[in-house]
């Protein structure tokens, strides 16, 4: 039958089942986590219509056989089973096609599913940041992901490790077979933020390829580059020095703690993963030891790779969580698990096995601590100060007013919230204060730009010594794109952040951070619990 000649009727009953069939299954958030598998692999982002402004809801992705297709390889598998809106945001500066979106879109998310989200996004700061970001890359010539530059340090630190490596096997006196092994820690470490960093941001290369095998040297150097995605990429890039108070205020007060299912996502792993013997976090109870916390921590420091790679790499791929992580979204994944299991075997020989061999048992175990001991002690220093330092904001999820309101705004150990000043000094510097564009407290950029501090900004040797540690704000901001560019945009964010009002905190140097670093916690170990 020709299409002109189908019956009046019959084409209402087809226009009925087209448009039904167009109907959008409603998700909710324990059926989504059920799909956190590289097998079955679900997320939601936050909704936007044709013109790119958010709707308040949350679309849902089937993202399986796109994982292959995918620019960025299984990178985007970490999104699995949770709302990646940040994720979304963050590594896709200049945006992702809404075609695309409505291509992988499988459903929406039930009403309501993620309203207590800490974060709003409905301020234009990011959205401005990034046009400006990708404007100044352009202009400069640069490439957002990778680069000669970091192409040969990568080539150098790869040589120095294994060139260390091999004199801590060869040196018959113990002395040098130690300074042998000193420099194989610091070159290892330099390759955890260097190579590695950027290999599993996926902004080492534009190869997904060469990106995987950037991340690989995390295993290399005797780590998990699994274990790192999970805390770092799914925990404390997100959700910076933010802790949820009602599943903290539970677990402290019945000693209950929750299902994996049933946890917040939305809480940094790297606040409360030293405690109790460190306390990072204003929300944490406070310990008598805790006085002395800013004297015994530089030698924390130095156990901290001993403890990630005896401790931590083998809890999660055992348990199959970190923390409140669901883990599943990597090792549920046999060859992951293989290969987590394969690279173990393989860096325990040449790291321990081998020197055990050349010197015996004792001076050979002895050489693996001390280069750990000064991988530890450099890549803590460089991380910490950028989180836990004079000035920086906390976020305190689950808070609410006495009229029962959410108060979603960051804060110093203080109780003050530094947008609040910034802003205010902003618009009395306007005549019409109504020029002055508008950021919540809550947004998700201003709150990073709040809980991140940077040192030696604008410097090209520090950016290329830190792997871009030294610009936190900007990596926060924007961990897709090279570490190599940071310190051609630094300008371009502390400007932007100027003129909305949003705090911008650096210091002048590295050891002007680490100085504040201790005095912060010298008062966070005195201080009472918030």
């Amino acid at each position: 039958m020709c299409k002109n000649n189908v019956p009046a009727a019959d084409a209402k009953l087809k226009g009925a089942a087209a448009a039904a069939s167009t109907v959008l299954k409603t998700i909710s958030k324990s059926e989504l986590a059920s799909h956190n598998t590289p097998r079955s692999a679900w997320c939601a982002v936050h909704s936007t219509d044709a013109s790119g402004k958010y709707t308040g809801g949350h679309v849902v992705l089937d993202i399986t056989s796109f994982a292959s297709r995918h620019p960025g390889g299984d990178l985007i598998l970490l999104a699995a089973g949770k709302d990646a809106s940040v994720l979304f945001e963050t590594y896709h500066p200049r945006g992702v096609p809404h075609s695309l979106v409505k291509k992988l879109q499988i459903g929406v998310m039930e009403k309501g599913a993620y309203e207590n989200s800490f974060y709003s996004w409905d301020s234009d700061f990011y959205k401005v940041l990034k046009q400006r970001v990708c404007e100044r890359i352009e202009e400069k010539g640069l490439q957002r992901r990778g680069s000669g530059e970091i192409l040969i340090k990568a080539l150098f630190l790869l040589a120095g490790f294994w060139y260390s490596l091999y004199h801590m096997y060869t040196q018959t006196n113990f002395t040098n077979a130690a300074i042998a092994s000193i420099s194989m820690g610091i070159f290892a470490a330099m390759i955890g933020v260097n190579i590695q960093h950027d290999g599993n941001h996926g902004a080492f290369a534009k190869s997904k390829f060469i990106n995987k095998f950037a991340g690989w040297t995390f295993d290399m150097i005797g780590g998990s580059a699994f274990t790192w995605e999970l805390q770092h990429m799914l925990g404390h890039h997100p959700y910076t020095n933010v802790l949820d108070e009602v599943e903290h205020k539970r677990k402290e007060d019945e000693g209950v703690d929750c299902k994996l299912e049933e946890k917040d996502q939305e809480s940094d792993p790297d606040v409360f993963s030293s405690f109790p013997l460190m306390r990072m976090h204003p929300l944490h109870e406070v310990s008598w030891f805790h006085r002395y916390q800013h004297i015994y921590a530089p030698f924390l420091f130095a156990l901290m790779t001993l403890a990630k790679v005896f401790q931590q790499d083998f809890e999660i791929v055992l348990t199959g969580k970190l923390y409140h992580i669901d883990a599943a979204v990597r090792y549920g994944s046999i060859w992951n698990v293989m290969r987590f299991w394969s690279m173990k075997i393989i860096t325990m020989f040449y790291m321990l096995g081998l020197p055990i061999y050349f010197h015996g048992a004792a001076k050979g175990v002895g050489l693996f601590v001390i280069g750990h001991l000064a991988a530890g002690e450099l890549l803590a220093t460089m991380f910490i100060v950028n989180h836990v330092i004079e000035g920086v904001s906390y976020g305190h999820k689950g808070v609410t007013n006495d009229e029962g309101v959410k108060v979603a705004k960051p804060a110093t150990i203080m109780g003050e919230t530094p947008m609040e000043r910034t802003r205010e000094q902003v618009m009395n510097g306007k005549a019409d204060k109504s020029t002055v564009p508008s950021v919540p407290f809550d947004d998700w950029a201003a709150v990073q730009c709040q809980t991140s501090v940077n040192w030696s900004s604008g410097s090209w040797f520090w950016n290329h010594f830190s792997g871009g540690l030294s610009h936190q704000i900007e990596h926060h901001l924007f961990p897709s794109i090279c570490h190599t560019n940071y310190c051609y945009i630094q300008e371009v964010v502390q400007k932007t952040c100027e003129e909305y009002g949003v705090p911008y905190q650096t210091e002048n140097s590295l050891w002007v951070a680490y100085g504040k670093m201790l005095n912060h916690l010298k008062f966070l170990g005195r201080t009472k619990q918030l």
